[in-house]
């Protein structure tokens, strides 16, 4: 998701990403800020210099260079600070104190400049809660009337005298053109941000949903293990029975034929044993920092255990030292593409690995027919799947454990036929002495 350049909400969500709106729309004040620093400086040195228009140069500058320490100070504590609406506030007060403090020197009601008020309202209307907004309005309205009642007039030069009428209509449609850039800006980037925020708020939604789909499913599996532990046991006995009749064990055919069935009992099993042990794991507990080469070579090891008919070629293309946060999880997901592939393509199925500085690719290919356009897109979504209703849990799984671990989940159709599915991981940081 395209992250926000402003974050100019009113009433930005509780937690970091509040304190983060908070900072970011005080970092926009503080550049509007340093344009009003420079906008004033030209302003005052053309008037007084160019048109000769004199002007209380000294407390004008001095206001100016208020400013610009207000924003050397604000900038350095914006880093170290939780940036609040009562400083937010205070800071447009400020603003509209410098503003007034301007034009009490220079024209007062009168200067064409007094339109700049309208930016103050328009940003605290954006950036602050309601009541500070009307707070706001009520300072910048008691400020223009002091400024009709007790604004000081400037003294023109009587050469300029006639153009006095010119002068305040040109100096009106620079503040027009000024105040509009400015809030057009401001109110783009607003739109940007609002829309980067509700894209943001959907993904978060559909991220509830599918933990919700995940906490439903675990809740089925669970309760499905614990049923078939039952039936399996009985199974487990009645072939053990079997296997010391008489007339199985003196048929080597059948006696192979229950000792494969008994390994498959077996296997089932541990599957019930790790579902219902996977159910009452505290989140995190089996998750630890692997050698990503070892953890790959052992997934892809205990797989073709269960597939030894399916060839799955394994290429590694990583240091010593790459490791990733792993665990059962990681493992089941890994196992969960190698089916899908060996579904798809029984000839031969490939898993591969890559690593850069801070990512580890682990790549799973096939021969198959690939995705369709449609499956492409929805990649990694809940009972997405070419197999018909009930089907898409593997890749819905696999996704989201990859976004668990700070990683994402890929796919896409090779040029030569079949399909290639990723899992890019974050590495992690081993502890110096960890083997």
């Amino acid at each position: 998701m395209e992250t926000p350049l402003l974050a100019l909400t009113r009433s930005p969500p509780a937690g970091p990403l509040a304190d983060t709106a908070a900072a970011e729309n005080m970092r926009q004040l503080i550049q509007l800020r340093w344009i009003a620093v420079a906008g004033q400086l030209f302003t005052i040195l053309a008037v007084d210099l160019v048109l000769g228009v004199p002007l209380a140069l000294v407390p004008m500058l001095g206001v100016v260079a208020l400013l610009a320490f207000a924003n050397l100070v604000s900038a350095a504590l914006l880093a170290r600070h939780r940036v609040t609406n009562i400083e937010l506030l205070l800071a447009l007060f400020f603003d509209v104190g410098s503003l007034t403090a301007q034009l009490w020197l220079s024209g007062g009601a009168s200067n064409p400049f007094i339109s700049l008020y309208l930016l103050q309202v328009v940003l605290g209307a954006i950036l602050l809660e309601s009541w500070s907004v009307w707070v706001l309005v009520v300072v910048t309205a008691l400020c223009y009337a002091a400024l009709g009642l007790w604004g000081r007039a400037l003294r023109y030069p009587a050469d300029l005298v006639p153009l006095v009428g010119d002068l305040n209509a040109l100096g009106a449609w620079i503040s027009f053109g000024l105040t509009s850039v400015l809030l057009a800006m401001f109110v783009t980037r607003i739109s940007r941000n609002l829309r980067a925020r509700d894209a943001y708020v959907a993904a978060l939604r559909q991220r509830a949903a599918e933990e919700d789909g995940i906490v439903r499913m675990g809740l089925f599996a669970s309760g499905a293990a614990h049923e078939l532990g039952t039936p399996l046991a009985s199974l487990a006995v009645i072939l053990s029975d079997w296997r010391r009749l008489p007339r199985i064990a003196a048929d080597p055919e059948l006696a192979g034929e229950v000792d494969e069935m008994q390994a498959e009992v077996q296997r089932c099993k541990a599957i019930v044993t790790d579902v219902l042990h996977s159910a009452g794991e505290p989140r995190g507990e089996a998750m630890e920092s692997v050698v990503a080469r070892d953890f790959l070579i052992d997934a892809a090891e205990e797989w073709r255990a269960t597939q030894p008919s399916i060839p799955c070629a394994v290429t590694l293309d990583t240091s010593d030292d790459a490791a990733v946060v792993a665990g059962p999880a990681l493992r089941q997901a890994i196992w969960n593409l190698l089916d899908n592939a060996a579904e798809a393509s029984p000839r031969g199925i490939a898993i591969g690995a890559t690593c850069d500085v801070e990512e580890l690719t682990i790549a799973v290919t096939d021969r198959g027919a690939g995705f369709a356009s449609e499956q492409l897109a929805g990649v990694g979504k809940l009972y997405q799947s070419s197999k018909g209703a009930g089907h898409g849990v593997g890749l819905f799984l696999a996704s989201n454990v990859a976004r668990r671990l700070g990683g994402r989940l890929e796919a896409h159709n090779r040029a030569g036929g079949g399909a290639e599915v990723r899992l890019v991981l974050p590495l992690a940081i081993r502890r110096r002495g960890d083997r």
